[in-house]
């Protein structure tokens, strides 16, 4: 299932052999969600939602959405089989962060047991406590230096394995706030993903052979083939200080480059050049953040715009 051998340092992606693009990596997800929502249609087929309390004036204490609910869970099911993929490269960050994610998946199934849909809980930890603990021993060997290449192919069943927990379990939004890291990389990255930025095939962090740490990759073009809306948006992020904007001329003439938008590119603007170990133990401490801001917001800031 995994590629094997002794991988030093950064994870390469050449288990990439079908050199799939980008647009094809969301089709196929979306194809391979299909049969999971013809469960959710034949088993549940619920497209009720209850409205939060600030839009019941206008919409009412109840909405059905219809298709629209089966569009969102569709679109959930590719985010969380390209979430992580996105967010990998370092060896420990695919599996560690999936572990995190399971961890808070199954603490929050055990608090809802006795709760009014014990069912649906009790579905979630059947999967989720098998996926754990065979994720722990991935852990293991993935860590820095990594014996075990994880690659895509962990990356969509992990994130698969979430959204199938997430809609069939009906707690989808509370899966999206274990996903705060995720959606944070996801929004860093949209102007590379939708190639308003010029984006490379990989967005790895640079390793400095002289010092051992990584540092920012960049990407690097000409800037004659920026749109004025990319011109823009490095316009706004530089002065937002979010991403490293430089120009310069050179043989083909003027050139602009941009660290590539990524969280793990981001961490090492904000601390430096760093250990790969240490980066993966502090993004990994991110994702724990993240888990302990989504159950705040679970069981405290929902009693805002829900009933509970």
């Amino acid at each position: 299932m995994f590629c094997g051998g002794a991988v030093r340092g950064l994870s390469s992606r050449r288990d990439d052999v079908l050199n799939l693009r980008w647009r094809h990596k969301l089709l196929l997800p979306t194809m391979a969600s299909l049969p999971l929502l013809m469960v959710y249609f034949t088993n549940f087929g619920n497209t009720t939602i209850v409205v939060p309390k600030p839009f019941r004036v206008l919409l009412g204490m109840h909405l059905d959405l219809g298709i629209l609910y089966y569009v969102y869970m569709g679109m959930l099911a590719v985010f969380c089989t390209n979430a992580i993929n996105i967010l990998a490269g370092i060896n420990g960050i695919e599996a560690g962060q999936s572990l995190v994610i399971a961890a808070s998946i199954i603490i929050f199934n055990i608090v809802e047991l006795n709760g009014d849909y014990q069912d649906d809980h009790i579905f979630s930890l059947y999967f989720m406590i098998p996926f754990f603990f065979t994720t722990l021993g991935l852990f293991y060997y993935n860590w820095y230096p990594s014996r075990v290449f994880v690659g895509d192919t962990f990356c969509y069943f992990a994130g698969m394995t979430f959204a199938v927990v997430g809609i069939l379990g009906h707690f989808s939004k509370t899966m999206l706030l274990f996903f705060i890291p995720q959606v944070l990389n996801f929004l860093y990255s949209l102007p590379q993903l939708f190639h308003v930025i010029p984006c490379p095939r990989h967005r790895l962090p640079r390793l400095n052979p002289s010092t051992g740490k990584l540092e920012m990759s960049y990407s690097k073009f000409k800037t004659k083939r920026l749109s004025s809306l990319g011109t823009s948006i490095l316009k706004v992020v530089k002065i937002l200080h979010v991403v490293d904007v430089r120009s310069g001329t050179d043989e083909d003439g003027e050139y602009t480059e941009c660290n590539n938008m990524t969280l793990i590119n981001f961490v090492i603007k904000l601390i430096g050049p760093t250990h790969e170990r240490n980066l993966t133990l502090l993004l990994l401490l991110i994702q724990v953040l993240g888990s302990m801001i989504a159950f705040s917001i679970r069981y405290q800031l929902v009693r805002l715009f829900y009933d509970v």
